[in-house]
């Protein structure tokens, strides 16, 4: 018998881990989620987005419209926030899985931490004044960033015990 040949890559493992941990947020219309690894490929970090703990989800809004104060805006943390703040203290030259490219207000986080490189789904904000002022850090930084081509576009998990 031959080993399996459909295998997850690293690359499609670790990105697995974050997108499964966006299944955590509860907000209605976008679920980020992030994984740390360090250099070892041991994940040291996993979040999502949602609101910091403590704050109750039920008191807060989660709408995208509308004042400032009357959106999620100003309270959600991002992916990136949580798993920083999730893990082990020290991030130096570690890789973040993450859904959606880092915003500037991430991407300084990252810097902070150590980590020396990003990689993302989707830059579905391409552009925009955040996105960009995040890569100029990025840039200046010396973070490495790079889109994930899967190999496989989707993953199937069942926690069916017969399957296993």
């Amino acid at each position: 018998m031959n080993k399996r040949e459909d295998y997850l890559s690293w690359d499609e493992y670790f990105m697995g881990i974050a997108v499964l941990s966006g299944q955590r947020s509860k907000d209605p219309s976008t679920q980020v989620g992030a994984c740390i690894i360090n250099e070892d490929k041991k994940i040291v970090g996993a979040g999502y987005n949602g609101f910091p703990k403590g704050c109750s989800d039920e008191e807060f809004p989660w709408g995208r419209e509308g004042g400032f104060l009357e959106t999620k805006y100003p309270f959600v943390m991002h992916a990136e926030q949580n798993a920083i703040l999730n893990s082990i203290k020290n991030l130096k030259n570690c890789t973040i899985y993450v859904g959606l490219f880092p915003c500037h207000e991430c991407a300084k986080s990252i810097i902070q931490s150590g980590i020396k490189k990003i990689v993302y789904l989707s830059d579905k904000y391409n552009g925009t004044d955040s996105n960009r002022a995040s890569k100029m850090l990025l840039d200046s930084a010396g973070v490495k960033y790079t889109k994930l081509i899967p190999r496989k576009m989707e993953i199937c998990i069942s926690l069916d015990e017969n399957l296993i």
